[in-house]
Order: structure tokens, then sequence, then C-alpha cells
């Protein structure tokens, strides 16, 4: 490809792999919500769908009558269904599109970390364990997470979307600073 027809769709090519521009990935994005209202009749989310496979991974540990009896999995269970296929679509098409870049590569710790934080691989995944787990509490009990609030949301214009994104980066930003120590310019 051209360097010239690599800019019109809207990607940069360095030496060894290639980026999409945000603009871009975000049309894409938005142009999927519409497909999903269309077909699914369902907006773009996934926290529904994390919470029904982990009752199914949580049947092996816990025994199928807990997790029956559990009231989040008896309003929410198993079926494999849009979200789920969604779900599994967006750890397949990362995939895919990190082959395709040139940019996959099995990373344990990331540089940033190992700077700020050291190598230690089970303080990564402790802390990854954590932060998911609070960010899949919190996203349930808005109602949505960041592609459910900030995508599906956003763009029907509800306020508590826009609320939840406002916040999300609020906390972000200052997660990273404690996590990062992020020094005053």
């Amino acid at each position: 490809m051209s360097m010239a027809t690599t800019h019109e769709i809207g990607v940069r090519e360095s030496a060894s792999r290639m980026d999409w521009t945000p603009y871009l990935a975000g049309a894409g994005i938005g142009v999927l919500s519409w497909i999903a209202f269309a077909i699914a009749k369902d907006p773009i989310g996934v926290t529904t769908a994390y919470g029904r496979l982990a009752g199914e991974v949580a049947i092996p540990l816990l025994g199928a009558d807990t997790v029956a009896n559990n009231t989040y999995w008896k309003q929410a269970p198993f079926a494999l269904d849009y979200g789920v296929l969604f779900l599994v679509g967006i750890m397949l098409g990362a995939f895919i599109s990190s082959i395709v870049s040139g940019t996959f590569k099995v990373e344990l710790v990331p540089d940033v970390w190992r700077q700020e934080l050291g190598g230690s691989v089970w303080k990564r995944f402790a802390y990854a364990f954590l932060g998911g787990a609070i960010i899949m509490y919190g996203a349930r009990l808005a109602g949505g997470c960041t592609s459910g609030h900030g995508i599906s949301g956003g763009l029907q214009l509800a306020v508590s979307s826009w609320l939840f994104l406002g916040v999300m980066f609020a906390t972000g930003l200052v997660a990273s600073a404690i996590l990062f120590h992020a020094k005053k310019a």
C-alpha cells in the first residue's frame, strides 16, 4: 500500500507496525453501534456478558446450586446470546488486529509498569485482577460499562452516560496519578 493510500483510509504505518487513527476507529465504533441497534436490537456493552460467563466459570468452583440461587446470576443467567458473542468478537478482533498491524507480542509486564512499579509478574497480575474486579463491580453498579454507557448511552445522549464518562475519566486520571506518581508540570 502506498503512503498516500494508507493515509486516505486512516492508517499510519511505521517501519514495523500499522496504527489506526482514533478518528477512523471512532467512526467504525459508531457504525458498529448502529448495526448492533439495527440487527440485534441491543446496545453495545459487555459487562452483562462477563457476568454471565463468570456464573458459568463459578459453577465448578462454587457448585451449580450456589450459582443458581445467587440473586445476580438468577437475573442474568448464562446464554449464548448477542452479548456473549460480541464479547468473544472483541477478543478475536483485538487478536487479529494486533497480528495484522504487527504489534502482537506476549508481554507480562509492560515497560511503563516495570519502570514505575518493578518487574514482578505476580504484582502486575494482582493489580490487574483487583482493578478488573473494581471496575466490573462499578460497571454493574452503574448499569453499564465504558462501551454500554460511553458508546451506546453517549450516542443516545443519555445524561447518566455522560455523567458516567466524566466520572470514569476523572477517576482514571486520579488513579494514574497515584499509581504512576505523576509530577506537576
